[in-house]
């Protein structure tokens, strides 16, 4: 049985764009393919897996849907970030042609990724579990009126031909991803730094702008903030929080006793504070 610390999981099949990023990030780990979200966090969770890639958000479509309500009781901790070029290819199989083409598959991420050049070419998007197993369906299937949208790394695993390049609508189209362990990792201070919260406020008037009126005065710069519906909790909001801050800062430490004055009891989840990646604007 292999060494669970040099393994790192991923949600997909071979040739997804998780698959890319952890041969990007750990190429020295084998990479492990899980059929959901849920799977590749309790990989890790339960030891089989040292590190988990998890897709949160796209510069085209937006949130990873789902993820943000998974992360809070994963029990895992955020040590790192990588943004990852996604670069969308239009592929069939061998002998298909582009004008051909009557239907496209991918995931709902991929095909929002490239609507325009979808409507454009007249295909009929089908959502997909995740790119790359698209791609293996469609090459699996043989039927040549049908492609995928997916990596260059899809095309060369499973055989199949591109036959349009760089379908993105946004030729910047970039996917963040966390690196995610069962055990934090806070790195020294220093740097520049990001530490990624949620939490769940009182219902009291203006409860949003007094909570995070403690990031302002600290001087704390805010990247991120998202609010979502959180399983069986319907009336009250929970919230997503990327900084610009190292936890250990008295600055931070600050700003989060504000916080928590105004959220429910145990109702503020440090999930990581890691170094910001050298690709982060």
């Amino acid at each position: 049985m292999s060494d669970p610390t040099h393994k790192i999981a991923f949600q997909g099949v071979p040739g997804a764009y998780s698959h890319m990023s952890c041969q990007a990030v750990k190429p020295n780990m084998e990479a492990v393919a899980c059929a959901s979200f849920e799977d590749m966090l309790t990989e890790v969770k339960e030891g089989r897996s040292g590190l988990a890639m998890v897709p949160v958000e796209n510069s085209i479509a937006g949130r990873v849907a789902d993820i943000h309500q998974l992360l809070p009781s994963s029990g895992l901790y955020i040590i790192g970030e990588y943004f990852h070029r996604v670069n969308h290819h239009i592929m069939a199989p061998h002998g298909a042609k582009l004008d051909s083409l009557t239907h496209v598959h991918s995931h709902a991420q991929g095909l929002a990724q490239c609507r325009d050049r979808v409507r454009r070419l007249g295909l009929i998007p089908v959502i997909h579990a995740d790119t790359a197993g698209a791609a293996m369906d469609v090459a699996a299937s043989g039927n040549l009126k049908v492609g995928a949208i997916a990596s260059r790394l899809a095309a060369e695993i499973y055989g199949l031909d591109i036959l349009f390049e760089s379908a993105e609508d946004d030729a910047h189209n970039t996917t963040r991803f966390l690196i995610m362990s069962a055990y934090p990792s806070i790195p020294k201070r220093g740097g520049r730094m990001m530490t990624t919260l949620v939490f769940q406020l009182r219902s009291v008037p203006a409860a949003i702008y007094k909570a995070l009126g403690g990031f302002a005065t600290n001087g704390i710069n805010l990247t991120k903030l998202e609010s979502y519906m959180r399983a069986g909790v319907s009336e009250k909001a929970q919230f997503y929080l990327d900084v610009e801050a190292h936890i250990d800062d008295p600055s931070m430490q600050n700003a989060l006793d504000e916080l928590r004055f105004y959220c429910s009891k145990d109702e503020v989840h440090v999930l990581g504070t890691y170094p910001a990646s050298l690709s982060r604007p």
